[in-house]
């Protein structure tokens, strides 16, 4: 009878087992107590602790109940939707989510009797369960490398307090989403706030979160190369960004349609580091770039940017003029802006009105009025410039010439006793002449408001603890523009990488043309000549073009050559 008793208390896969003679009542009974007591499903006790083969349990179980077997060798973990299921329910009944499929969500169990997972699975989810049977080793194993891929990457943190940065976004409220709950778990949180102060730390300029089909992919930009700098689980990519787009207070119900939001994630009392944020929706999920703006980056001096001696006083006798026009070109990336707040940073004194129209505001600082501009809201450059006019400027700066309203009004401004910075997107200083020309300015009004060109790049410096010497073949440094007579005194340097730098370079430098409007050149651009005929007379009066900038690094070992064909187009 007691054989009976015992027999009584088992249904299902435990039944089974004993109908089959692969256990006993008396043990399947002592063996549950154990479970119990562990806090584990029997059949992951007996499996666990070799008391029976899980192959010989998955085979009764798909005869017995009529469940397809899976064998989970054949799948990859980082494409199983963990995301749907806690881990708390995950672990405690040994269910782990293989696939979606509409409303169906396809549950790995190797007890398909198993009921109570199921239910309580599908109360949280909201989806239909079905059961897909798989042998218990190769499924605590799969658990714990899926749910590991996802949380202890998280959770393996720096030693800073991750979860107490202060961090604000924009003034608009966050729409809620029901299906976001999870957004501010603690180590979704701690993750995205790892990744936003490693790349302050490792000096990144921009964040780029790359959901794909199968993989999710996080790049920093670090001196204007991008590298991978994690691979997260693809399963947990909305999550993260999800997150950020609270963080930057955008709409997080709103995937369809670009946004964009701002992060400010204060580091100290004195130290706060702006984030831009933009989502884009792709093909599978919204991408999303975060451009790091540091303040300090406008205050390093303007003997760090990279100016030779005779560049550095052309520009400085520019700004300083009470009028006229000062343009800097290059495309994005190239450190215009902060050369520009670098100028604006000397010129800030407590006697000058100094005003600035942006789109964005990139770097904030005290003592200047910014003004971000808001198209939609019907604020562009030309109506801020309008605007700047009305309050007694004295100092103005635009972000981009764009159009010829802009133009016109920058260069009446500058006619007319203030001093004008702005930026164009042209490839050197001799070719923005022929873009303001092109947009409908006139070239008496050119020679008479713009006083200085200066076109830059930025390019990566060698790593000083492991440059070497470059032997190259003589001919390579003539084509590169070297003169026959220095190549016996040249020494070149070439990266090699160490753990100081990334492969060689660490930190940059600017390359600049600095070109200011001499008498012969107005007369050239009032005969309406071209950009060649600028290069030359430039070339002519001692002004270096980019590429002759370049060289100039490379032989004071600052830059490979390698590095300088990269920025500079010949």
């Amino acid at each position: 009878m007691a054989t009976a008793h015992s027999d009584l208390q088992f249904g299902g896969l435990v039944k089974c087992l004993i109908d089959k003679d692969i256990l006993t009542a008396e043990d399947a009974s002592k063996h549950n107590e154990q479970a119990k007591k562990k806090k584990v499903p029997i059949i992951s006790y007996l499996v666990s602790n070799k008391l029976v083969d899980s192959n010989t349990i998955a085979s009764v179980a798909s005869v017995e109940f009529g469940v397809p077997y899976f064998d989970l060798n054949s799948i990859g973990t980082e494409t199983l939707p963990t995301h749907l299921v806690s881990e708390k329910l995950i672990r405690q009944h040994h269910a782990l989510p293989l696939f979606k499929r509409g409303t169906r969500l396809f549950i790995a169990l190797s007890d398909p009797t198993n009921f109570q997972a199921l239910d309580e699975i599908k109360f949280h989810t909201r989806l239909n369960t079905e059961t897909i049977l798989v042998e218990e080793d190769k499924l605590v194993s799969i658990i714990d490398s899926a749910l590991e891929a996802a949380d202890t990457s998280m959770t393996d943190m720096l030693d800073e307090d991750l979860d107490n940065l202060e961090i604000s976004g924009g003034d608009e409220a966050p729409a809620q989403d029901d299906n976001d709950s999870d957004i501010d778990d603690a180590p979704i949180v701690r993750y995205v706030n790892k990744i936003l102060l490693d790349s302050i730390k490792k000096g990144v300029s921009d964040i780029h979160l790359e959901p794909y089909e199968k993989t999710f992919r996080i790049r920093f930009r670090a001196d204007g190369i991008l590298y991978e700098a994690a691979s997260p689980p693809a399963n947990i990519s909305h999550r993260i960004i999800s997150r950020i787009k609270v963080m930057s207070k955008m709409d997080i119900a709103e995937r369809r349609v670009p946004q964009d939001g701002r992060i400010k994630m204060h580091l100290s009392k004195n130290r706060a580091i702006d984030f831009r944020v933009n989502t884009c929706p792709t093909l599978f999920g919204e991408k999303v770039v975060l451009r790091i703006l540091d303040p300090t980056s406008a205050q390093i001096g303007i003997e760090k940017l990279g100016f030779e001696p005779e560049q550095q006083e052309l520009f400085m006798k520019a700004i300083h003029r009470p009028y006229g026009m000062v343009l800097v070109t290059g495309p994005t990336g190239s450190g215009k802006t902060v050369s520009l707040y670098t100028g604006l940073n000397i010129l800030n004194k407590i006697e000058r009105n100094i005003s600035t129209a942006e789109d964005p505001v990139e770097i904030t600082v005290e003592g200047i009025n910014q003004v971000n501009m808001n198209v939609k809201a019907g604020l562009t450059f030309a109506t801020a410039l309008k605007a700047f006019l009305r309050q007694d400027p004295d100092i103005i700066m635009v972000g981009e010439i764009r159009d010829l309203e802009t133009a016109g009004i920058a260069v009446k401004a500058a006619q007319t006793g203030h001093l004008v910075l702005s930026t164009l997107h042209t490839n050197d200083a001799p070719q923005t002449i022929n873009r303001l020309v092109q947009m409908g300015i006139e070239p008496f009004n050119i020679v008479s408001a713009v006083n200085l060109i200066m076109a830059q790049r930025l390019g990566r410096r060698l790593c000083e603890h492991c440059k070497k010497p470059a032997d190259y073949p003589d001919k390579i440094y003539l084509d590169a523009g070297f003169k026959q007579e220095e190549l016996s005194d040249l020494e070149v340097f070439m990266p090699v990488g160490c753990e100081h730098c990334k492969e060689g370079y660490k930190g940059r430098v600017g390359i600049y043309q600095v070109m200011p409007i001499s008498e012969n050149m107005r007369a050239l651009i009032l005969r309406g000549g071209n950009a060649m005929e600028m290069a030359e007379l430039s070339k002519s009066e001692g002004i270096n073009d980019l590429r002759a900038s370049g060289l100039e690094k490379i032989r004071q070992g600052i830059t490979s050559l390698e590095e300088i064909d990269r920025i500079t187009e010949e």
